[in-house]
């Protein structure tokens, strides 16, 4: 410590995350006015600006992927990857995240977004990406800086470093004083900040508040600490040193104020992250990635795009080594990917095509279709083992899908095979009791844009619904029940007889098909056609549903050495049973799952009556491990109801809750809403 941190040089790789509607698309427009790399500052209302490029964002006002931006500021290349604030998309950053030097985390001063801030710290923190805390929309904020960095310090598990103050005038953020440089500066809109004097009050606030900034950099710095207690001026080199290395390793968690809107602070986070901000080594070290062989190297997918016309776009960032264009890929246990065929630098939805990328840069490698979200390539032809595996949500929403016209339907699944490329948080799914496409993902909205996708991008008119729950049924008491199946209609003729014993078993027992036949009166060879004529009928039973947890015996019967033969005696079996079962007490069984809900701990108890009013059993809850003020709720609740479940329960929780379902029992369901499903199901029909 101590030391003044080492510039790093060469092309940067920064993701910006936060809260929905912080300002992260306008902090990414902010940043391109401000380095030149557009002509102006285009607001993210007007429909022009580079992120949130895509209908889909338009349409709904919101980003709903990972936009990506190119730029130069003084002499340094800049990727800088404007990754979706709503839950429901934020799987969008983790690819991403997997290969930036640093996050810049821009949120509003405003305390209801301290769960959705602590959601993106929580995936910050636990890959160790070292973080800068852009606090926006300061124009707008009355309340005192250090206060709502005091209340933001809950969604953080390092400590936040005030780095600014706001110089107020009328109650307005009219300028900002730097801690570190101890100067202070005037905001002008949509140019750069003028530096004036302190007035007597202002440094008296910064003496304050920079004392506080050394007093936290001294945690891990003990000649600084000595310093501060014998009330000594630690020299500019060692402050700047500290906060370069205690940044970078992720000690602690510099706050920037400004308003990207009027492009307030902009210059000076730019500043911080050239002078500050790590690069492709450290990320590399951070990944554990091998250093190739001489000529080789190593590329992380961050994410995967199909266009309409260049085919598959594989957005990477070379950790090690260059490419060129036409290179040979190739990933873990050497397996080969393929020749790229184009290579590209992305600018929101535009590329530009160039033929060769250095380490550190950001590129779109063409056609390399066996690649995916999250791969590791290599051009060693040894291969190179995964350096990060990403894990995937556990989907909260689904709904069935099907194509308006019936010659779409090839069409569906493999455009469906696109979108689960290009986002891996939606998993298709095949019904094969219902025969019904099922489409899973992270809530209402994200879903929503995957069909807007399926319709708009690839031109497949989509029907959808609430997939069909898979009710089954059971019979409660035994029956003994004779089928004859007998039919002449000249020459051989056909005749099977059989008695079946029919009983209930245990819950979850399945089905289990026996015999006990004596003196040979159905012969061995037809017991096995017996069995599967019974199974034809337990496919649907007199509720309309498949019939599980009985035993069927074979007891008695009778055959005709002509005319009896499998196809009679599998009649016979089903004839048999259809007649039984009605007499046996049928009834409805409904799946029940288990349900494990992590929410922060101030609504747990709103999840108890959620849990309850959707005919759910509490099982109890617990602390959330590693996650300081939520809970996990654990419940037993019917599939039936868990349906919309996530949209209650976003609408309790400032948009962060999730759960996980996994099936647990069936149970039987009678009275009105056992009726409800019937009526449905007849009605279906």
């Amino acid at each position: 410590m101590g030391q003044v941190g080492r510039r790093v040089e060469g092309p940067r790789c920064v993701a910006i995350v936060g809260p929905f509607g912080g300002g992260k698309t306008t902090l990414l427009e902010a940043i391109l006015a401000r380095t030149g790399a557009i002509n102006k500052f285009s607001s993210v209302d007007s429909g022009s600006s580079v992120g949130d490029g895509s209908e889909e964002a338009r349409s709904h006002h919101m980003s709903v992927e990972a936009n990506i931006a190119e730029t130069e500021f003084m002499g340094d290349t800049y990727t800088f990857i404007d990754c979706p604030g709503s839950v429901e998309f934020q799987f969008e950053s983790q690819p991403a995240l997997s290969a930036v030097d640093l996050a810049v985390v821009v949120c509003e001063p405003d305390e209801k977004k301290i769960p959705a801030l602590q959601v993106i710290l929580k995936s910050l923190e636990e890959r160790n990406i070292p973080r800068i805390l852009f606090l926006n929309k300061m124009d707008k904020c009355t309340a005192h800086v250090r206060a709502v960095v005091e209340e933001l310090q809950k969604a953080s598990a390092t400590p936040l470093l005030l780095r600014q103050i706001p110089i107020w005038k009328s109650e307005t953020a009219i300028g900002y004083i730097d801690l570190a440089l101890e100067r202070a500066f005037l905001y002008h809109e949509h140019a750069p900040s003028e530096l004036v004097g302190m007035s007597e009050t202002d440094q008296e606030r910064e003496w304050e508040a920079r004392y506080s900034m050394l007093e936290t950099l001294s945690d891990h710095d003990e000649v600084l600490m000595e310093q501060l207690l014998e009330e000594m001026e630690p020299d500019a080199e060692r402050v700047f040193g500290d906060l370069v290395e205690e940044m970078r390793q992720g000690q602690v968690m510099p706050v920037l104020i400004g308003a990207a809107e009027q492009e307030n602070g902009i210059l000076r986070l730019l500043k911080v992250l050239r002078h500050e901000g790590p690069g492709i080594e450290t990320t590399a070290k951070r990944l554990g990635c091998p250093d190739p062989a001489e000529g080789d190297a190593i590329l992380q997918v961050m994410k995967s795009i199909h266009t309409s016309h260049g085919g598959k776009l594989s957005i990477s960032r070379v950790l090690k080594g260059a490419v060129k264009d036409g290179d040979v890929f190739y990933g873990a246990d050497g397996d080969e990917i393929g020749r790229s065929s184009g290579l590209f630098h992305v600018q929101g939805q535009k590329t530009v095509k160039d033929n060769r990328a250095t380490e550190g840069q950001v590129i779109a490698l063409g056609k390399l279709d066996v690649a995916h979200t999250g791969t590791t390539l290599t051009t060693a032809k040894a291969g190179v083992d995964p350096l990060d595996l990403l894990a995937i949500p556990a989907p909260v929403f689904g709904m069935a899908v099907k194509p308006t016209e019936h010659r779409d339907e090839v069409k569906l699944h493999a455009t469906l095979q696109k979108l689960t490329e290009e986002d891996p948080s939606l998993v298709v799914e095949q019904n094969q009791d219902s025969g019904e496409t099922i489409l899973r993902g992270q809530g209402e909205m994200h879903l929503r844009v995957a069909v807007e996708r399926l319709q708009g991008k690839y031109g497949i008119n989509i029907e959808h619904y609430t997939p069909v729950v898979p009710y089954k049924e059971t019979i409660r008491k035994g029956v003994t029940v004779r089928g004859r199946h007998k039919k002449q209609s000249g020459g051989h003729g056909q005749f099977g007889d059989v008695v079946i014993d029919i009983k209930p078993m245990g819950r979850g027992e399945g089905f289990v098909f026996s015999e006990s036949i004596t003196g040979g009166v159905v012969p061995k060879q037809y017991f096995g056609s017996v069995e599967n004529g019974v199974k034809d009928a337990l496919v649907k039973g007199p509720l309309g549903f498949e019939v599980v947890d009985l035993t069927v015996n074979l007891s008695d019967g009778s055959y005709h050495t002509v005319d009896s033969s499998d196809q009679a005696f599998r009649s016979a079996g089903t004839l048999a049973m259809r007649e039984g079962l009605p007499d046996c007490s049928p009834v409805l069984l409904e799946p029940i799952m288990n349900v494990k809900i992590a929410v922060p701990n101030d609504v747990t108890a709103k999840v108890n009556t959620i849990v309850a009013g959707r005919r759910g059993q509490l099982m109890g809850y617990d602390a959330r491990p590693g996650w300081d003020g939520w809970d996990v709720v654990e419940s037993l609740m019917p599939q039936s109801e868990i349906g919309d479940l996530i949209i209650e329960l976003r609408s309790i929780s400032a948009g962060v809750a999730s759960f996980e379902a996994s099936f647990d029992h069936m149970q039987e369901l009678t009275g009105r809403n056992a009726d409800l499903v019937l009526q449905a199901a007849q009605a279906a029909e």
